[in-house]
């Protein structure tokens, strides 16, 4: 791709999702989400493959979906109230209207369909794009109208999404579609903690991402996207291999990792709450999860050495791909748990 174009792109994505989070009035807001989403379709289509094109057009009709019902929700509020103000969502019927909009936006369950298909279709870097800065915008306008919303439509969709982007990942062997469920179930944490703590979803998104950004360019830099070329990553890369296998754990929620932070912070505050029952199925939830990232640490790392392997080895090129970004997100995504008092007390 050009390079101007690409600056244009990805500084029409950075324009949107700023316009999104400067703006108090909807149809500011809905301005801001279109930009972004106009403005990652090139790049999403840019390999002319039919798959890419595919993944392009389902990515496109969804959010034009979610884009239409946030207008239409808008309106009806503006109608019935006169107010275009985000902090003013007072019609329950157009609250609900935003809320599975928005849902529908980050691919929370059940409106989740579209997000392992369109990624699968997707190189990595414009995958990770899709799983990180695009779920930024949608979420700051959920911790706008967090506190309105009704209460039981946010835990039906978080303890859905937790449980079905466990489930979804068990029986997957690409490696797109198995981040795609990780990212369902990481968002339904965050969702179901919305509106008792926004602090702590806001935190449990940024761990998220940097710990997704840490998967996603290992897989980039060992070129990797099913789960049976993990297993020849040790051969070439075999110290970073290890610290993907920790950053999978961290993602997966164990501890000392960074990952197990807000999965405990989260627990604690909806024991809190008087919600244990909640609690119970979403620490039963986490382990579907634990399941499909503790198979993808086994094909990276015990599949060495007497083990037969049988895939073809592939050449042991040099990388010439700058792997700054990636030794940040892998401290981040390891290192962060002995600090939490001080997170909190940055967060609260």
């Amino acid at each position: 791709m050009n390079p101007y174009v690409l600056a244009i792109l990805l500084s029409s994505l950075g324009i949107g999702t700023t316009l999104t989070f400067a703006s108090s009035h909807w149809l500011l807001a809905w301005m801001g989400l279109e930009i972004s989403t106009l403005a990652i379709i090139p790049l999403m289509a840019q390999q002319h493959h039919p798959r890419a094109v595919e993944a392009t057009t389902k990515y496109f009709l969804t959010q034009a979906t979610a884009a239409a019902m946030i207008l239409f929700a808008s309106t009806t509020n503006a109608w019935t109230t006169g107010e275009w103000n985000i902090q003013e969502m007072s019609n329950p019927t157009a609250l609900v209207l935003i809320t599975m909009a928005l849902a529908l936006k980050i691919g929370l369950a059940p409106v989740h369909y579209w997000l392992p298909e369109v990624l699968q279709g997707l190189n990595l870097t414009t995958g990770l794009i899709l799983s990180t800065w695009q779920k930024l915008a949608p979420f700051a306008l959920i911790y706008q109208i967090s506190p309105m919303m009704n209460p039981t439509l946010v835990i039906t969709l978080g303890l859905a999404s937790t449980i079905i982007g466990g489930w979804g990942g068990l029986n997957q062997t690409q490696l797109r579609k198995i981040l795609a469920y990780s990212s369902i179930a990481h968002l339904g944490w965050m969702m179901i903690v919305m509106q008792y703590s926004p602090n702590l979803a806001i935190l449990n998104l940024i761990l998220y991402i940097a710990m997704t950004t840490a998967t996603f360019l290992t897989f980039k830099n060992v070129t990797s996207t099913k789960l049976s070329t993990l297993t020849l990553t040790w051969s070439k890369t075999p110290m970073m291999t290890t610290m993907a296998m920790m950053t999978l754990l961290s993602l997966g929620g164990l501890p000392p990792l960074t990952g197990f932070m807000p999965k405990w912070l989260i627990l604690q505050e909806l024991t809190k709450q008087n919600l244990p029952l909640t609690a119970s199925i979403m620490a039963l939830a986490a382990l579907l999860s634990l399941f499909f990232y503790l198979r993808m640490c086994y094909a990276m790392t015990l599949t060495i050495a007497p083990n037969t392997n049988n895939n073809a080895s592939t050449w042991r090129q040099k990388s010439s791909q700058t792997t700054m970004t990636l030794s940040i997100t892998t401290t981040l995504a390891l290192t962060l748990l002995p600090i939490t008092p001080a997170i909190m007390a940055l967060t609260t």
